[in-house]
């Protein structure tokens, strides 16, 4: 919590913010061996220029640390990378009029990832206001195997399958997820910095260009660097 008075969650609208994330991603997924050598060292899909995605930098003291893709998935726009992957698992909750947020392309610098260990949770939170925001009821990851008791532990997510070969990447991933309304005050009450208001759900996803004050912030200690951002 003391970590996110250091945090900028930055919603990447330009060419050149997006490029760094791009190459961000580029270089976290090479580290990892989750990808091959790119000759431009970057790291994109059309999911990036969807209307039901949003592209988010982390920054901590104002350096890109991490990087999280929230996409939602209705009944009415329900194409995702999670629902890509998954469809046998996901298009008959799509059918029965659920509401999907599906966090992708969780990234972080190689080099700061030992610097802040708590870079998942500070990431990660991202997801838990946008389930709030979209009020999900589902919330997803697609994680490998190794990463399944991190989202078990804290996001108290279930497997609902053995992981399968995922859209440009060399290693697979098994899909994730949680009934949202039924679990979400067991988390809070665990991890209340998932909490968020509603000014800083709309500062996120609503594409405005709301200004925070610190009475519209969490009662933690918070990003309050998005009050002039």
């Amino acid at each position: 919590m003391e970590l996110l008075n250091r945090v900028e969650y930055r919603l990447a609208k330009t060419d050149a913010e997006k490029e760094a994330v791009y190459r961000l991603r580029y270089r976290a997924y090479l580290h990892e061996g989750a990808i091959l050598p790119r000759a431009d060292q970057r790291l994109t899909d059309r999911f990036d220029e969807a209307a039901n995605s949003w592209i988010f930098g982390i920054f901590i003291d104002g350096m890109l640390c991490s990087s999280l893709r929230i996409s939602v998935a209705t009944p009415d726009m329900p194409d995702t990378p999670a629902v890509e992957a998954f469809p046998d698992l996901l298009k008959p909750e799509l059918a029965h009029g659920k509401t999907i947020v599906d966090p992708n392309r969780f990234v972080a610098d190689p080099a700061r990832e030992v610097k802040f260990p708590q870079l998942p949770y500070v990431t990660l939170r991202l997801a838990y206001v946008a389930c709030t925001h979209f009020k999900a009821d589902i919330g997803t990851a697609t994680v490998r195997r190794e990463h399944q008791a991190f989202y078990k532990r804290v996001f108290l997510h279930k497997p609902l399958c053995e992981p399968r070969p995922y859209p440009t990447l060399t290693k697979p991933l098994s899909l994730m997820a949680v009934h949202y309304p039924s679990m979400r005050e067991k988390v809070f009450a665990r991890y209340p910095m998932f909490r968020s208001t509603p000014l800083e759900r709309a500062h996120l996803f609503e594409h405005k260009s709301t200004t925070l004050a610190p009475t519209d912030l969490p009662v933690f200690p918070m990003a309050r660097k998005l009050a002039t951002s």
